[in-house]
C-alpha cells in the first residue's frame, strides 16, 4: 500500500522561503507521476507541479510558474517542492498525490486530480505578512 507523508511546512514570514517533502513508502510500480497540491482556506485544491519518478520531466499549473520548482530523489523516493518568495496567499495545506504512468500521463495530472489514487495527509503553511 502506497502511503505518502508531507513534511517542511510552517510558519513563515512574506518573502520567505520553504521546501516540502512528499516521501513515499513505495510506489506501485516504477512509473508514476507526482503531484504537489494546496488547498487555502475556503477555495478548492489547486494543482502546482508534477514530477515523475523515472524522468526529469515536470510540467507546473499557469499559475504557479516562477516562484515554485519540484524536484525528486527516487532514491529517497521523495519529491520536493522548492517555495520562494511566499506570500500570504500561499497559506494552506499542501499534499502530494501519485498515480502510474500507464494509468495517464504525467501532463495531464495538474488538470486532473482525481487521476490520483494515493494522497498523503497534508502539510500546512502559514505565510503571515
Amino acid at each position: 500500500q502506497v502511503q505518502l507523508v508531507e513534511s517542511g511546512g510552517g510558519s513563515v514570514q512574506a518573502g520567505g522561503s520553504l521546501t516540502l517533502s512528499c516521501t513515499a513508502s513505495e510506489f506501485r510500480s516504477p512509473l508514476n507521476c507526482v503531484t504537489w497540491f494546496r488547498q487555502s482556506l475556503g477555495k478548492e485544491r489547486r494543482a502546482i507541479a508534477t514530477a515523475t519518478t523515472h524522468s526529469d520531466d515536470t510540467w507546473y499549473a499557469d499559475s504557479m510558474k516562477g516562484r515554485f520548482t519540484i524536484s525528486t530523489d527516487n532514491n529517497k523516493k521523495t519529491v520536493y517542492l522548492r517555495m520562494n518568495g511566499l506570500k500570504p496567499e500561499d497559506s494552506g495545506t499542501y499534499y502530494c498525490a501519485t498515480y502510474e504512468l500507464r494509468r495517464h500521463p504525467c501532463s495531464e495530472g495538474i488538470a486532473n486530480p482525481h487521476f490520483f489514487l494515493d494522497w498523503g495527509q497534508g502539510t500546512q503553511v502559514t505565510v503571515s505578512s
